[in-house]
């Protein structure tokens, strides 16, 4: 099945493309050609819902009794099928939400290599022998799956976070159901489509479409979903907790971050421009871990300031598909104009705009923002403690190392933060007293590799860890046995 520009896109439910309920349709559109329109998804209905949980209900059964291997071979299948269609999902993750062509590519490949990572963690061990009083018995530990598990995903990284929640789903032997954000539902479909051609049995994964208020309150209030993994806002991570507590599912979160850099006097104050631009501006900040606040030395700060703006001038914005170009547009309105919001309460609250424009109107072709750079802010701002999401930098000066960690620490958040010196107790001591559950030494604050586990402390996170081998703790549950002849 290939996906055509503007093609409606249906449901996938037991093993089946199909129209919702409802009969309506919304539009997906290119954020850098508003009068593009990259397709059309489903409105869907509890009905639609309800229909694809019964799906994952009927085949729960089947998939957990086979043998996690044999699981993992059908994710080798996907795996291979996605990277031969790797430039049309890049594409249309390009056209539908606007990050750069080169940063999509990127991601696409990353979701083969996380198919291919836990396609291999079915080859890997579930439990212990323990030791027991008994000397003629045995005891020992396994893991057996939640069951059916609920994937709620953002528009941000819609090949990359989809596929790090439903791979270990179907590998640890649970059934999805999966509720991608409407922005980028057509690329959603793009991945639906290669776990359809790799001919996973019936029912075993399905993706409903639709308003999250309809479609994935659903999901929080279904009595037959046992788990759900969820990425996005706080406001409704919470909402999630609440209901998964409510009706005694086990839950996962993934949420916001106001993510620090360090620059120390020491530090390497070229790379640690690179690292602040690149994390706090590639994908045009739309990143749960994109460097927001930048907390600079007093010693460095001038120079490293006015390397900063120096770097930033440089930056092309554009459509994404332009080879050219560096950042793309905001995803869509709501969150351009959050951007524009955000920078106008700075200024009014007394910060100081030294780079971008808070009247920028609307392209007419796009929704396309200047990267904006404050100073002269105070902790009580709303640019400095709320989470933006978008190319906005506040740089925050320090009179010392000790003090720009408790400057790093006077947030709610705790997701990522990043530190640029040379002195090895410095590293450490950023280490040892940073609260946040990725921490990057002389790297940029954006980004975990695969095979780690990734997550927050504070309001950032469940405190549960995503990701490597980690994952397994969230998608499974730990099964005692105890054998006497």
């Amino acid at each position: 099945m290939v996906f055509q520009a503007g093609e409606t896109i249906f449901n996938y439910m037991g093993g089946k493309w199909m129209p919702s309920a409802t009969g309506r349709v919304e539009s997906s559109i290119n954020p850098a050609r508003l009068q593009e329109v990259v397709g059309y998804v489903q409105t869907s209905s509890i009905e639609d819902l309800n229909q694809a949980v019964e799906a994952a209900s009927l085949a729960k059964k089947a998939w957990r009794k086979l043998s996690a291997p044999a699981r993992g071979e059908y994710l080798y299948r996907v795996a291979d099928l996605l990277e031969q269609r790797l430039l049309e999902v890049a594409e249309t993750m390009t056209r539908e939400m606007g990050k750069t062509f080169v940063e999509a590519k990127g991601e696409t490949a990353r979701g083969v290599a996380i198919l291919r990572y836990y396609a291999a963690e079915g080859m890997r061990k579930v439990g212990d022998v323990i030791p027991s009083t008994d000397s003629s018995a045995l005891m020992y530990t396994t893991r057996v799956p939640l069951g059916v598990v609920g994937v709620i995903t953002p528009w941000n990284f819609p090949v990359a976070i989809p596929l790090w929640k439903i791979a270990p789903a179907l590998i640890y032997g649970n059934t999805v159901v999966f509720k991608p954000a409407s922005e980028t539902a057509v690329t959603a479909a793009q991945i639906m489509r290669c776990f359809h051609e790799a001919s996973l049995p019936t029912g075993v994964i399905n993706m409903v479409t639709g308003k999250g208020s309809v479609i994935g309150q659903g999901i929080i209030d279904h009595s037959s979903v046992n788990g759900i993994t969820f990425t996005g806002s706080n406001e409704t991570g919470k909402r999630v907790a609440y209901g998964a507590i409510h009706r005694g599912a086990k839950y996962q979160l993934e949420m916001g971050g106001k993510n620090p850099i360090i620059v120390a006097e020491d530090a390497d104050l070229d790379d640690a421009v690179e690292a602040t631009v690149n994390g706090g501006l590639r994908s045009t900040g739309q990143k749960c871990t994109a460097t927001s606040r930048v907390i600079v030395v007093s010693a460095v700060y001038e120079v490293f300031k006015e390397k900063l703006l120096q770097r930033v001038r440089q930056i092309k914005v554009g459509d994404g598909m332009n080879p050219d170009i560096w950042m793309g547009p905001a995803a869509n309105e709501s969150q351009y104009q959050t951007v524009l919001s955000y920078m106008k309460a700075g200024i009014e609250a007394g910060a100081s705009l030294i780079y971008g424009d808070q009247t920028t109107e609307r392209n007419e072709n796009g929704y396309f923002l200047k990267p904006a750079i404050f100073e002269n802010v105070s902790n009580e701002m709303s640019i400095v403690r709320e989470e933006i999401f978008g190319p906005v930098l506040v740089l925050m000066k320090a009179h010392s190392f000790e003090e720009a960690i408790e400057m790093a620490n006077d947030s709610e958040f705790g997701l990522s933060a990043s530190v640029f010196t040379k002195n090895i107790g410095s590293m450490l001591e950023f280490v040892n007293e940073m609260e946040a559950g990725l921490v990057r030494i002389n790297s940029e604050s954006a980004g975990v590799e695969l095979q780690a586990p990734f997550g927050g402390m504070k309001q950032s996170s469940s405190h549960s860890r995503e990701q490597g081998q980690a994952a397994i703790e969230f998608f499974t549950s730990i099964k005692t046995v105890f054998v006497k002849p």
